[in-house]
């Protein structure tokens, strides 16, 4: 098998990096990798752009957690399926306390995927298909990737509607504020007429790996009852006792 020279060194390089108990110079990185100061600044300059890597004033080295956030908040086919497994009763129960619809999605790049949903039996209801891709600044399940999951969204960020949030200060106030309640907002934001809130669902290890909300017309969603479904959807919990992972959220 041919092996990429420059890749195997760059992750000499963090090998080395992350034994190290100081932060370590450039001649430090030369010498342990056997290559020259030139090669190594460029290894070192690669690492830092790629935010693997840091210097300090002193012009030393030490790595970033990126790979270990990265490694703690990625999730495999089994731990979506076994959460969406887990979550279907709580999904049921929404809609039968509701009235209208209740969904789940997990994130997929910069954008959420629908992979569960019940629909309301009223004949005016919102539909979001299983499989359906929507976007993270104007859902209220994107928004809950945002603001409790690991999501990054850079801009421009597009207008579905006249009350999508278009704007970096506008999106991280809304961002502060559902961290605030506990639960993510979507007023009219990305279909008129159609409002919703969500909340997240984490792992063992408190990262995010999904979220489910409720979304209703706005002829029955008033400001008033927005709140109420906020509050119902972050009350909503999978029984207890529950045998296997526990992927209920709680409330700082």
């Amino acid at each position: 098998m041919r092996l990429l020279q420059s890749l195997t060194r760059g992750l000499e390089a963090l090998d080395f990096l992350a034994a190290s108990r100081e932060p370590a110079r450039l001649t430090d990185v030369a010498e342990a990798l056997g290559v020259d100061k030139s090669n190594a600044s460029h290894l070192m300059k690669t690492l830092v752009a790629a935010g693997y890597a840091t210097q300090d004033s002193a012009r030393r080295y030490q790595p970033t957690d990126k790979i270990a956030r990265h490694t703690a908040s990625s999730h495999s086919l089994i731990d979506i399926v076994s959460v969406k497994e887990a979550w279907r009763p709580v999904l049921e129960r929404l809609v039968a306390e509701t009235g209208e619809c209740a969904h789940m999605a997990v994130l997929v790049g910069s954008r959420v995927w629908y992979i569960d949903k019940i629909d309301s039996s009223l004949p005016l209801k919102v539909d979001h298909p299983i499989g359906a891709l929507a976007p993270l600044h104007c859902t209220a399940l994107g928004k809950a990737f945002l603001a409790f999951g690991d999501a990054q969204l850079e801009g421009p960020f597009p207008s579905f509607t006249a009350r999508t949030l278009t704007t970096r200060r506008s999106l991280d106030d809304e961002i502060a504020r559902t961290r605030a309640r506990g639960y993510s907002i979507d007023n009219e934001e990305f279909a008129p007429g159609i409002r919703c809130v969500a909340r997240p669902i984490y792992d063992d290890h408190s990262h995010m790996i999904a979220a489910v909300g409720v979304s209703g017309p706005s002829v029955r969603v008033t400001d008033e009852r927005l709140a109420e479904l906020g509050h119902i959807v972050t009350s909503a919990s999978i029984p207890s006792p529950q045998k296997g992972p526990s992927h209920e959220y709680q409330p700082d």
